[in-house]
């Protein structure tokens, strides 16, 4: 069972920046698609950005040019970098992981098609 584990969210002021990490085990496959999701109150939860183990990215256009996704497999740990943040990137950000059983699964930022998911961290950026 694929446990998923965030920290690094926080309070900041509308241009600052935050890192988020995400430390995941128990992974029982050798591929897998990594992603960032968030969810802001009375909203659905939608995909930020995603990376696959060979590390190409795919980014919501909400987020490209600001945020980072990047992975460290030896501490199998996933980050999300976020600079020049707005008070709409506020909500609580979510990491999520599935398999990718053949070369051709694709990894992509849709909530449906991911398996595990963290606890969350709440990420509020202030005006």
């Amino acid at each position: 069972q694929v446990q998923l584990v965030e920290s690094g969210g926080g309070s900041v002021q509308a241009g600052g920046s935050l890192r988020l990490s995400c430390v995941g085990s128990g992974y029982t496959y050798v591929r897998y698609c990594m992603g960032w999701f968030r969810q802001a109150p009375g909203k659905e939860r939608e995909g930020v950005a995603c990376i696959d183990s060979s590390g190409s990215t795919t980014y919501a256009d909400s987020v490209k040019g600001r945020f980072t996704i990047s992975k460290d497999n030896a501490k199998n740990t996933l980050y999300l970098q976020m600079n020049s943040l707005k008070p709409e990137d506020t909500a609580m950000y979510y990491c999520a992981a599935h398999p990718l059983p053949y070369l051709w699964t694709p990894c992509l930022p849709e909530r449906a098609t991911f398996t595990y998911w963290g606890q969350g961290t709440q990420v509020t950026v202030s005006s």
